[in-house]
């Protein structure tokens, strides 16, 4: 029996609760809540939850990520102006919700370098009023906002600090892609390891133990995967956690000691590998209690109080805190209540085997009336939905996406492509100059897997994405027209030369990488093979429908790379649907954006691959959308 129309709102609107958190002093729970429909930050004493109160009053975008400083005596927001990522940090007061502007600095984009509990009432935080291109870490009491400029940038990313504030490790890019870490000795920078272009992305220290006498690092150095590393004070180096098949990307610590206990890693499904054996037993209680991966979000400084998520594909979050001492498990909430107990789909890790044997770590979704162990009685359309980054990755678990568009009578597939991130950097670097070919030909051989599987009709998928992701959309209806039935692209780079050239400046420390990886826009070589890979170069071979997004802030993928295609499009005669934002930047975060946004897609969809859609219903007027 098909399944009834889920509403998108349920998908795409605000969670209930999201980004629980336990102050440091175990007093307070704090989290991201809708207030007068924006997401702001909500606290309640932990002896009370009924007490609960807004203390932000965001009416814009809403705030999208906070932490606590460590004193428990404030709150810090990370805001931006519609999208343009020009970050601001704000100071909010817990008790009464003062706030403090702690970087008043217009086109200044701070970034949070880390606090720590030995100076519970500071922060550092890069910030680039010096020069544009380059972060100098200040020194900045959250009390009152008096900041210090610890040092001047000498053309630093990826500051590193120790448990005094002290910046000890920064990273030097180099011009071929590797990178140079130094230490900080004295009043001087000291170049410590070299690290070649293979091994740049996933070899960087992570953090300091609280007591000075140890290091974490992240390394692939002589190995493929990214381990965990512990450097002691006398330069020993040991491994304490590794997989042979993927990196390792998350880890917990020890509140008191900053000494890394669990970590994480992922193949295909989510994986805890085990540090310290005295978090064991916490993590079987945890994992016995409930269905689902657990998640360790935030634990009180003496380590009494915890909060907890245990995570599932087919359902919302499940929040909790967890007394250690006890054992006991006090649940808390939903991350979206409305959808507990509604018919949601499985979303089933596949490996697929690409045409030169590498394996491909995808996620395949199906209609659940029509989900017969992973395969469905009969082809269906397909929406392959790729991932932007490049280098990120999809992983298991809940997606909205999957959900919307199962519900609506698609298989969704998901393909981790070479040039991915967490599966080892051979599987990374095989990505290296590889847009539009290499790492094309996996999305098209998961493609044939998918129809040669009968999951897929041949002549009715649609390719979709979202930044890189909308770039593979645009390469899949001009370098290969007749594949993809139709494509939604979602803030993507049509013209990689003018991507390049319009970077934010704080990115040009990182340009090497992008010649490394993408291209060289120096050279007449790179420049020809940047335009050849460029789906503004082909647009004539387009004759599929188009359904193109975009930011008008986004400050990555400026908008004139969605106005440019757009335009050749329409100069040729080509039919396109464009839908503009003007108060969004690279993604949507307004629910209301969201929202319009999805029934357009949904529709458009429905046109031209046959599957269901709910009506639009006057979301597009209750949102910023600008169709064309």
């Amino acid at each position: 029996m098909v399944d009834d129309l889920l509403p998108r709102e349920l998908l795409f609107g605000n969670p209930d609760r999201a980004s629980v958190r336990v102050s440091p002093d175990g007093a307070w729970l704090s989290y991201l809540a809708p207030e007068e429909g924006v997401l702001n930050v909500w606290v309640t004493p932990v002896s009370d939850l009924s007490a609960a109160r807004a203390i932000t009053h965001d009416r814009g975008r809403g705030i999208l990520a906070y932490l606590w400083a460590e004193s428990s005596q404030r709150l810090l927001t990370l805001q931006d102006q519609d999208g343009d990522e020009n970050w601001r940090l704000i100071a909010v007061d817990p008790a009464d919700g003062a706030t403090v502007d702690l970087t008043p600095l217009r086109g200044v984009a701070a970034q949070l370098i880390g606090v720590s509990p030995r100076h519970p009432h500071h922060v550092v935080v890069g910030l680039n009023d010096r020069d544009a291109r380059l972060h100098d870490p200040y020194l900045i009491d959250v009390r009152t906002g008096e900041r210090t400029c610890l040092l001047e940038n000498p053309g630093l990313v990826d500051f590193r600090i120790d448990a005094e504030l002290r910046p000890r490790f920064a990273t030097l890019p180099g011009p071929d892609g590797s990178s140079q870490i130094h230490r900080l000795e004295g009043e001087r920078w000291v170049p410590f390891l070299e690290v070649e272009p293979a091994d740049a992305l996933t070899t960087m220290p992570v953090q300091a133990t609280l007591d000075g006498a140890a290091w974490y690092w992240l390394d692939c150095r002589g190995r493929d995967t990214a381990a965990l590393i512990r450097e002691g004070s006398d330069g020993e180096r040991r491994i304490v956690a590794e997989d042979p098949r993927a990196d390792i990307t998350d880890w917990v610590a020890h509140p008191q000691t900053g000494e890394i206990q669990v970590v994480w890693s992922t193949f295909d499904v989510r994986t805890a590998l085990v540090i310290d054996p005295a978090i064991q037993p916490h993590l079987d209680v945890l994992q016995r209690a409930r269905s689902g991966s657990v998640d360790i979000l935030s634990r009180s400084r003496d380590d009494a109080l915890w909060v907890v998520a245990w995570l599932r594909e087919d359902g919302p979050i499940q929040y909790a805190t967890y007394t250690p001492d006890s054992g006991r498990i006090q649940d808390l909430f939903l991350s979206r209540t409305a959808l507990q107990g509604l018919p949601l789909a499985r979303r089933r890790p596949v490996v697929i085997e690409a045409r030169d044997g590498r394996s491909l770590v995808s996620y395949l979704s199906l209609p659940r009336w029509c989900d017969s162990g992973g395969r469905p009685g009969a082809a269906l359309p397909m929406v392959l939905l790729v991932h932007g980054g490049p280098w990120a990755r999809d992983a298991p678990g809940y997606d909205p996406y999957h959900q919307l568009l199962t519900n609506r009578g698609y298989a969704v597939l998901s393909v981790n492509f070479r040039g991915s991130l967490g599966f080892g950097k051979e599987f990374l670097n095989a990505g290296n100059l590889q847009w539009a070919a290499q790492m094309h030909d996996d999305l098209l051989d998961a493609v044939q897997w998918a129809v040669g599987e009968g999951i897929a009709l041949r002549d009715r998928v649609a390719i979709m994405g979202g930044s890189y992701g909308g770039y593979a959309t645009l390469v899949g209806l001009t370098f290969t027209p007749e594949v993809f039935a139709c494509g939604v692209d979602i803030v993507g780079p049509s013209n990689l030369l003018t991507l390049l050239e319009s970077i934010p400046p704080y990115w040009a420390p990182l340009k090497a990488q992008f010649t490394t990886r993408v291209g060289d826009d120096g050279t007449e070589e790179g420049r020809a093979l940047l335009w050849e890979r460029s789906p503004l170069s082909r647009v004539e071979a387009i004759e599929r429908p188009l359904l193109i997004a975009q930011g008008a802030n986004d400050p990555r993928v400026k908008q004139a790379e969605s106005d440019q295609i757009v335009e050749a499009m329409r100069q040729r005669g080509i039919p396109v649907t464009y839908a503009l934002f003007p108060d969004e930047g690279h993604g949507f975060a307004r629910p209301e954006n969201n929202i319009a946004f999805m029934a357009v897609v949904e529709s458009f969809l429905a046109e031209h691959l046959g599957g269901r859609a709910q009506p639009e219903g006057g979301v597009l007027a209750a949102s910023s959308i600008q169709l064309s």
